[in-house]
């Protein structure tokens, strides 16, 4: 995927999860931050970032935190990135070989899954977690307790158990990483209903993104440790 025009900034701080101040060569600019985690490993006074300009006359600030320098990494945290990069991805071959369609926003039981995938064996539900927590060469999810994120585990259990397919598919929004893991210690409840969703046949499968300041592509396969 590719963004529009994307400026850098020194980040200064984050009075709340939706807006940051940063420091650009036309001076301190509010922006939008698109991502309400807690990033507070990477949004730390004086990074670099990097901001994308908005397009609406309707909007209250001119630009998008979209991407953070955490050392030598270049790191995406623009939430709604995951799920169009893997609609891209997936649309133009990467993913099943006999995809018929790719619907988003699919319900199924209790929850709005990401995505349901047509394919000639039937329907593969699949719902897309963006990562951006490292952790010396290691990715984590995820970075703050996310009780909606265990809904939908065993929304996919169900479905496996029902005769679907399901996938948990993390994207990790940046390049240089050896694996994907559950943050057990931020959120034990994940990672225990991963496993069992594993055990039940949910495939659980995670790929690398390929980052610049203005873009972003699925780049490789990455272990998942379970």
């Amino acid at each position: 995927m590719q963004y529009g025009t994307v400026i850098p900034g020194r980040f200064l701080a984050r009075p709340n999860r939706f807006i940051a101040h940063v420091e650009t060569e036309a001076g301190v600019e509010v922006v939008h931050v698109k991502n309400t985690g807690r990033c507070r490993e990477l949004l730390v006074p004086g990074a670099t970032v990097y901001l994308e300009r908005g397009t609406s006359s309707n909007r209250k600030t001119a630009y998008d935190l979209i991407a953070v320098e955490k050392g030598p990494l270049l790191i995406n945290m623009d939430a709604q990135a995951p799920n169009k990069v893997f609609a891209e991805w997936a649309e133009a071959g990467g993913w099943l070989p006999d995809l018929k369609a790719l619907r988003p926003e699919y319900r199924y039981g209790e929850s709005r899954l990401d995505f349901c995938a047509e394919t000639a064996r039937g329907l593969h539900l699949v719902e897309v977690k963006g990562v951006t927590l490292e952790d010396q060469g290691a990715a984590r999810f995820p970075d703050a307790p996310t009780e909606r994120g265990v809904r939908h585990i065993r929304e996919l259990q169900k479905a496996v158990e029902a005769g679907l397919d399901a996938t948990l598919f993390f994207v990790v929004q940046f390049q240089n990483v050896n694996s994907v893991a559950p943050n057990d210690t931020t959120h034990p409840a994940f990672g225990q209903a991963l496993r069992e969703a594993a055990q039940s046949g949910v495939h659980v499968c995670a790929y690398s993104c390929a980052v610049t300041p203005d873009s972003l592509r699925i780049h490789r396969s990455v272990p998942v440790i379970l």
